[in-house]
Formats: structure tokens, sequence, C-alpha cells
């Protein structure tokens, strides 16, 4: 197989240096399938890596990316042949393995999944580790016993590519959404991909006390933080926490009053190293019943390989609203 371009991460002089390489297949991580890869994503870990703003590495040097989608060309897996359509969201992608801004990847094959029925690469991406795992945290919360009759589901970091996909799921499946955000211009956006209220981040009480009134069934949470000890304030009897992610802050100051006078249940998301076969029914729900009704909204942003460098700060910045696809081949 001929060179092809990746774009690569190292470190030097204890600076990250990042950009694009020529490589072979041998100079991949090791794995049984190779798959030219058509597309992926730029999610903030991505960013982080990329612009070494934070170590998401834990090797030294590697492609980044931690999305991809494509097609096999050469699997020692009988059940991947050649032709087959798959994606790889998390597993170590741009942490341990290499990852999917190149051509080509070399991956193993228990961390591919088979694209859903009826779904494209492009879509595939446009929702990505942060659908997938806004879909995860919709799962956990389900198999607690969360309902749309429960009550109202609040979604922080409302904007960023996980609360998007997240509040859209969640108004398919019919619960009352609540977008909590910083951004007060994207109102119109986030209610026309399904929030019903919105609550603007310098606008709410956080409350001092250990328990404040009670106000949510459900919360998606990718702040952390104090905002993440307000949910924990505020949540109603038996609601769902999924703390997802901690873009304010990974500190959690709060007591154990919610948990134990209002059976509050705080659901640790990690997207990375899910189990297979919890992976795989997550992405079967995506491909049904919670697919996303408004991806060509929150996925409208489509970039050559080329413009992926200039693409990373905005995340580091926070001004990017939904999801961002890069197009590889």
């Amino acid at each position: 197989m001929d060179a092809f371009r990746a774009f690569r991460i190292d470190e030097q002089d204890d600076r990250i240096v990042a950009g694009f390489q020529d490589l072979s297949i041998d100079d991949l991580t090791e794995g049984n399938v190779v798959i030219k890869v058509s597309h992926s994503t730029i999610n903030y870990k991505d960013a982080l890596a990329a612009t070494g703003a934070g170590r998401i590495l834990r090797r030294y040097p590697l492609n980044g990316g931690i999305d991809l989608a494509g097609t096999v060309v050469s699997s020692d897996d009988a059940e991947f042949q050649p032709g087959t359509a798959v994606l790889v969201n998390g597993c170590g992608l741009s942490e341990t393995v290499d990852g999917g801004y190149s051509e080509y990847a070399r991956v193993d094959s228990g961390s591919m999944v088979p694209l859903p029925e009826g779904m494209s690469a492009l879509q595939a991406m446009q929702i990505g580790t942060a659908g997938y795992t806004a879909a995860l945290a919709i799962h956990r919360m389900e198999q607690n016993g969360q309902l749309p009759d429960n009550g109202p589901v609040v979604v922080t970091g409302a904007t960023g590519g996980v609360g998007s996909v997240a509040i859209d799921m969640l108004y398919g499946r019919g619960y009352e959404v609540v977008a909590l955000t910083g951004k007060g211009t994207e109102e119109a956006y986030l209610k026309s991909i399904g929030a019903h209220r919105i609550l603007l981040r310098d606008q709410i009480n956080l409350g001092k006390r250990p328990m404040e009134k009670a106000e949510w069934a459900g919360a998606i949470d990718n702040l952390g933080g104090d905002y993440l000890t307000w949910l924990t304030r505020t949540m109603a009897y038996g609601g769902n926490i999924a703390s997802i992610g901690l873009a304010a802050s990974p500190a959690l100051h709060t007591t154990v009053l919610p948990f134990i006078l209002r059976a509050v249940c705080l659901l640790g998301i990690n997207s990375v190293d899910t189990p297979r076969n919890l992976r795989l029914a997550v992405w079967s729900r995506i491909g049904g019943d919670l697919m996303p009704r408004k991806l060509d909204t929150i996925g409208s942003r489509t970039i050559g390989f080329d413009e992926l460098p200039g693409a990373f700060q905005a995340y580091i910045d926070g001004t990017v609203t939904g999801r961002t696809v890069v197009a590889i081949a």
C-alpha cells in the first residue's frame, strides 16, 4: 500500500507538536483490521490533544482523532470482511492507539461496530463519540428507571456536541428537556433541536444548602464543578444524574444528603472503555429509537482534512455549537 497522510501528534522537549505526516501501514499501532477512513470528527478532547491544552495521549507519537468511520480493506477477523462499513469511537483511539485523523487506520476488531443499517458514514460521524456518549447516558438512566412521565430532564453544556445530541434524543423519546447554557444567543438553535425551555448559566442560583427545591427528574451534565453540585441539590426523588464531562471543573463539593434523603443516583458515563456488548446495544439504539432527528442542524459543519489544524482553537475557546465532521477522503 502506498504512503498515506495522517495528522500526527508528538511530544518534543516537553511540548506538543502536531501536523501532517506521510505514513505507511507499518507505522500504525497494531491491529487485525485495516480501514480506509472516510470521515472523522472534532471533539473537545481532540482539541485538547492536538493543541497540548490537555495531556490526552498516553504514548507518543499517535495519530489524533477519537472517532472514525470507513470501510474495511483487509481483515483477519471473519466477522469483518473487506468492504464492510464500520465505525470506531473511543476504545483508546488517540490515547493509546492511532486515531481517525488518517487516510488509513489499523485497529483491533473488538473495537469496531458495523455501521447501523441505513446510516451513512457521514451520519455516523455527525453522531460520533459525542452522540454515542449522550445515548449511553440515556440508556443508563433508563435502565435505572428514567421515564418521560417522571418529569423534566436538564442538559448542561447544551450547545456542545454531547449536549446538542442529548437534547435531540431526549425530545425524540418524549422527555421535557431543559437546556442550560452560557450562550444566550443560541436559544433559537436549542429550541429547534428539542429544548422546551432555556436556562442561562449566569441567571441561576446555585444555592448553598445541601438540598434546594426539587426541580429535575434527571440530568445530563457536561460541566462538573459547582453545576454538578447544584444538580445534586435540586434533583427530585429518585432522579438520575449522568455525569459526562468536566468543562467547568473536575471538582465536586456536595454531601450525602441528596443521595440518602432523595435517593438521587449519580451515574458515571465512560464512553472509552464501554464493554463491547453494551457498545453494540447502544449503537443499535442510535440506529433505532435514539436516532437523532436534527443531525443536519447539529452536524451541519463539515471541513476538509486540510482544514483540520485551524479548527481546534475554537473548541478550546468554547465558541463551537454542535458538531464538526472531518472529511478525510
